[in-house]
């Protein structure tokens, strides 16, 4: 007699994505954003690497969940740049802003940064990602020998907006309008990429 095979996630597996999270999290942690694998992740959850990428897909998917990260720039950065040249540091501050302007995104994002900035085993994951997932994105769009020097000088104006204005909330700059930030900070932008 055989016996009919049901559709569906096979028996078992409903512990498997938490186990993958509780794996990535160990093996971020020790060896940071470069140095973890979907292949060691897995092996870390007892699962097949392709159950890790059929529950997040890319490893900076992983992170993302893994660290609660509320934005993807990974993501969303290079669409930015796709648009008109004149205006990309206005769009990236604009894309920052009205982002950290959501009250879910800005508690998720100030906790981030305070554990990434208090953590000596956070900070190399994040800035693991950061590094290849935002900067070396935006390097790579950069036709220049010193684009990683202007992408990294991006990410600093920026960090350093979000913790004045979402962090220490640091007057003037955390009651101003968002405009107005994306129309003082965004030329500074520009030319870090582009002057």
């Amino acid at each position: 007699m055989t016996t009919m095979r049901r559709r569906g996630r096979p028996k078992g597996e409903s512990g498997s994505r938490g186990r993958i999270v509780t794996a990535a999290e160990h093996e971020f942690g020790e060896n940071g954003y470069d140095g973890a694998t979907i292949r060691a992740i897995a092996g870390r959850a007892g699962v097949d690497s392709a159950l890790v990428h059929h529950y997040f897909g890319t490893k900076a998917d992983l992170f993302a969940e893994v660290i609660g990260i509320p934005l993807r720039p990974d993501v969303d950065v290079p669409a930015i740049l796709e648009g008109p040249r004149g205006e990309v540091g206005e769009r990236i501050v604009r894309y920052v802003l009205e982002a950290f302007e959501r009250p879910d995104v800005r508690r998720r994002g100030v906790t981030l940064i305070r554990v990434a900035i208090g953590s000596k085993a956070m900070s190399p994951p994040l800035v693991g990602f950061l590094s290849r997932e935002l900067i070396g994105r935006i390097t790579a769009r950069l036709d220049t020998p010193d684009a990683a020097l202007r992408a990294t000088l991006v990410a600093s104006q920026i960090a350093g907006m979000i913790v004045t204005r979402y962090v220490a909330k640091l007057p003037p700059i955390a009651d101003a309008p968002v405009d107005e930030l994306v129309a003082r900070i965004g030329p500074t932008l520009q030319r870090y990429l582009f002057g």
